[in-house]
């Protein structure tokens, strides 16, 4: 039996970043919420609220949907931020990443004021369709999420004036850095997004009941604590029913958002899109005139692809709470750190292994910011991979388990997680996932040689965290074209560290930002090579990886 020991070398990270083996960049997200027709947006809200150190925020937009079809400002919406500012505070002793309360009003603004394709068209655009507009065009490799917890049209009005002032070109690379996760379908917006830009990673999500926490856990553990636990209001009908959107992006390790079919805490979808699927009954059937159309729904499990994860999100949820009622940081509970062979991003990872071998992973490094003790468990996800039967793995409760690829698997992936949980109150989880393609025809050295970036590696800097100073490594293994780039959190670039040409070889500099606040921020290695340009098309491969540098003053 052939054994496979995989290292950080041969693990490659999926998805549309901008790294090659680097660090998980923030995602992304615009929420759409038609707040004022049902309570469960603001209770929404205020659980996006506490986790929205984990996202790049790029707009928090009051639309209309088919169950409340005007809307004239965002005074819930302040509402809910002015609650949030009062706290923000002791949120950032806990992450100094949650933004402020001042951006936060800085992208929050009024969407369109009438409902559906009715409001869309010449002469129509709004405040939350230029934003869109505005930030898809920034210049951010990364996708942005657009969610719908209304209806979906003041994205149709973006879409729409891109299409008609635009070149087919800017209009095919526009819609491109576009996903939408639309819940339930309230309005015929989505549906005309998903009939004229079938090239959308469109979801609309119908499995969103049946996940939620229940009455008395939000009494005791979100609405006691605090002025966001004061404007958490009781449900009407069902809570939280806008939450999987914004979930299924949530940073965990656990999935890949643009795979759908991965599943996480906002649910699993089936991995084609499916025709018809209908909205909300408050449509009347305003579905049915853009037959046929297509768009990603939930698979058969429905909702239970959520609950499945509910320990996590749920205490997560608890967790986030307390930081907002304390601004000691030993008075609360903080998530762990999940590392797999070396790893230390929240991507899903993918590694390639023959039929009958045996895979060893290790978490080794993975640890707790309050020396908690963790617990480890290593399962096989069936659901989402393509091989149906059982697969064995040794040492699942440890840090170095043996997963045994059977015989009878070629062709097929495996979803191994790792669930990381820790002891603490409430006891808080990191995931990570690894999908092992299966191929009778593996040779690791060539997978090792296909993998590896040619041209560059960059080190991570040490020490990290650190004050005030930090050494970034790299090296090239040709002749290339080289910078060396310094960005915050929202892409933002702030210092230039090298812009030159080098010649094969290790290099290693010094970075000392005095001006900068504590804070994560991004260091990007790119090199050109010109050893593969190609005689035709003028211009050399380019490679690029990027690090996560962490300062504590």
């Amino acid at each position: 039996m052939k054994t496979i020991i995989i290292s950080a070398l041969i693990l490659v990270l999926l998805g549309p970043q901008i790294v090659a083996q680097g660090i998980q960049l923030k995602p992304r997200i615009i929420n759409m919420t038609d707040l004022g027709a049902d309570p469960d947006d603001q209770q929404s809200m205020v659980r996006f609220l506490v986790q929205s150190n984990e996202y790049d925020i790029e707009g928090l937009i009051v639309t209309t949907g088919c169950w409340k079809k005007s809307q004239s400002d965002i005074r819930m919406l302040n509402d809910l931020l002015n609650a949030y500012g009062q706290v923000v505070s002791n949120l950032q002793v806990h992450d100094p990443d949650f933004p402020s309360l001042a951006y936060l009003q800085s992208v929050s603004v009024l969407g369109q004021r009438n409902y559906g394709m009715g409001d869309v068209g010449s002469g129509k655009d709004s405040p939350g369709s230029e934003l869109i507009i505005s930030a898809v065009d920034k210049d951010d490799p990364l996708p942005i999420w657009i969610c719908f917890w209304g209806g979906g049209n003041t994205l149709a009005q973006a879409l729409w004036k891109v299409q008609n002032t635009r070149s087919t070109a800017e209009l095919q690379k526009f819609i491109s850095k576009i996903r939408v996760y639309d819940v339930l379908g309230q309005d015929n917006a989505g549906t005309w997004i998903a009939k004229n830009f079938p090239e959308i990673i469109y979801i609309r999500a119908t499995g969103v009941y049946g996940w939620q926490p229940s009455d008395n856990w939000l009494d005791t553990h979100v609405q006691s604590h605090g002025p966001l636990g004061a404007v958490y209001p009781d449900r009407l009908w069902a809570t939280e029913g806008d939450t999987p959107s914004f979930l299924h992006l949530f940073p965990n390790g656990l999935n890949n958002p643009d795979e759908v079919w991965q599943g996480g805490w906002g649910g699993r979808f089936d991995r084609g899109k499916k025709a018809g699927i209908r909205g909300m009954s408050c449509m009347s059937g305003e579905d049915a005139p853009y037959d046929p159309y297509y768009m990603y729904g939930n698979t058969s499990a429905g909702a239970s692809d959520i609950s499945r994860w509910s320990n996590g999100y749920n205490n997560d949820f608890q967790a986030r709470m307390d930081w907002s009622i304390t601004s000691n940081y030993s008075q609360a509970n903080h998530h762990p750190i999940a590392v797999v062979n070396g790893d230390e991003t929240r991507q899903v990872l993918k590694v390639s292994a023959a039929p009958g071998s045996t895979v060893n992973f290790s978490a080794a490094g993975s640890s707790d910011p309050d020396s908690n003790s963790l617990f480890y468990k290593w399962f096989y996800y069936r659901d989402p991979g393509t091989y149906k039967k059982a697969v064995t793995i040794d040492n699942s409760t440890t840090a170095a388990p043996v997963v045994h690829v059977p015989s009878d698997a070629d062709s097929t992936e495996l979803h191994i997680i790792l669930e990381l949980r820790d002891s603490g109150d409430p006891s808080l989880y990191a995931y990570r996932r690894v999908i092992i393609n299966v191929s009778d025809n593996t040779d690791v050295e060539k997978v090792k040689s296909d993998l590896v970036p040619k041209t560059l590696n960059l080190f991570q800097n040490h020490p990290n965290p650190f004050n005030p100073a930090t050494a970034i490594k790299y090296e090239l293994a040709n002749n290339s074209f080289v910078t060396l780039k310094i960005y915050d959190l929202h892409g933002q670039e702030l210092e230039t560290l090298v812009n030159t040409y080098q010649i094969a070889g290790e290099y290693e500099l010094a970075w000392q930002p005095n001006d900068l606040p504590s804070g994560h921020y991004f260091c990007r290695l790119q090199a050109d090579d010109p050893s593969s340009r190609n005689t035709f098309a003028g211009s050399g491969q380019r490679f690029s990886e990027t690090r996560k540098l962490i300062l504590l003053k």
